[in-house]
């Protein structure tokens, strides 16, 4: 199977007319192997339009989702980005990619560890990955230019927001447990500025700041 066409046919046919055009991150995305961030039984189906389970009740998004968030953050190449929710770890390469730095919080630590395995073998040495509850951030390496969270959130961590740096800007999905509308916020003057996208779904943001775990 060959795999790089499939990632060609993939920014062809699903992001470009999707309306994704900055071409830093259509390249991005015709250029990181997903499939290999899923497991192999699933690898033939890596760039469909679709999201897939990646185990432990947790799933890789859409690649049109993926490049619609990180078109929305506006990377120009220089950033530290947090990223909550680390999943496969196929967000977090994509970001490696356009970003100085990256940052991944997983609270999952099979997850958190399979991907890192995946991050280092594919050499994305710009990427640091952590296993904790992703609501709370990454103090260590704040402020952040820019913050990405990968899960359904009941509204914006208040941990997330402090640790945005001025004129930063966070990519979100916010709304209930099954549907969520995606928002981009920005830090102007140290007050949040808004801008809602489209409705989206996510599996749910577990944490002290998200969803309770079960509930």
């Amino acid at each position: 199977m060959n795999f790089e066409t499939l990632r060609k046919t993939m920014v062809a046919r699903q992001l470009i007319p999707g309306g994704v055009n900055d071409p830093r991150v259509l390249a991005a995305m015709g250029k990181v192997p997903r499939h290999l961030f899923v497991a192999p039984a699933l690898q033939d189906r890596a760039y469909g339009d679709h999201p897939l389970p990646i185990g432990e009740g947790q799933t890789i998004s859409q690649p049109y989702i993926v490049a619609v968030m990180t078109e929305a953050l506006g990377l120009a190449g220089t950033e530290k980005v947090l990223e909550i929710g680390t999943g496969s770890g196929y967000q977090a390469a994509v970001l490696a990619e356009l970003a100085a730095r990256v940052f991944t919080v997983e609270r999952i630590d099979a997850l958190a560890r399979r991907a890192r395995q995946t991050l280092d073998e594919l050499r994305y040495n710009n990427v640091l990955v952590k296993i904790g509850d992703g609501t709370l951030g990454w103090r260590e390496y704040a402020p952040y230019d820019r913050i990405i969270v990968t899960a359904g959130a009941p509204q914006l961590p208040d941990a997330c927001w402090d640790q945005l740096a001025e004129g930063g800007r966070i990519v979100i999905p916010t709304g209930d447990r099954t549907v969520q509308t995606l928002e981009i916020v920005e830090k102007r003057n140290g007050q949040p500025v808004r801008t809602v996208r489209d409705r989206c779904t996510f599996v749910p943001l577990i944490g002290k700041d998200g969803w309770a775990d079960g509930g």
